[in-house]
């Protein structure tokens, strides 16, 4: 008479891996939107100004050029966590640019990634899925 042993052994093992996977939280993936607002510090002039920037448009905020490539929010049940990968560029007097920051910026952490320059700062605020703000092929 064979054994029933390896069958209840593989479906204890089986239970076991369900239950993990209805207890593991389950991770969604990040929204993506169109639209980056930063904020930007003129320490000459001391003021703050907000902008909205679409995704893959540069900008110029003082002599920095600014291109947001992407722009995430998780969904409301994951939390609040947004963040956004940018390029900031530095004009010089001569025309040319020199790049002074690649990376991700997080809006719940603004000193944690934010551009620090000499004469601007610049971080994350918000991602949105529309702004005021004409499109960048808009006539």
């Amino acid at each position: 008479m064979p054994s029933s042993r390896p069958v209840i052994g593989l479906s204890l093992a089986l239970a076991g891996a369900f239950a993990l996977l209805t207890i593991t939280p389950a991770v969604s993936q990040p929204i993506a939107n169109p639209v980056a607002t930063l904020a930007g510090l003129d320490k000459i002039t001391g003021r703050i100004t907000q902008f909205d920037v679409y995704v893959n448009e540069t900008v110029l905020f003082g002599a920095l050029e600014i291109t947001p490539r992407a722009c995430h929010t998780q969904p409301a049940s994951q939390g609040q966590r947004t963040t956004a990968f940018l390029e900031v560029d530095q004009r010089s007097l001569k025309g040319t640019s020199q790049r002074i920051f690649t990376g991700w910026m997080f809006a719940d952490s603004p000193a944690l990634n934010a551009v620090d320059n000499a004469v601007y700062d610049v971080w994350l605020i918000d991602c949105k899925t529309s702004t005021s703000v004409p499109a960048p092929d808009a006539p």
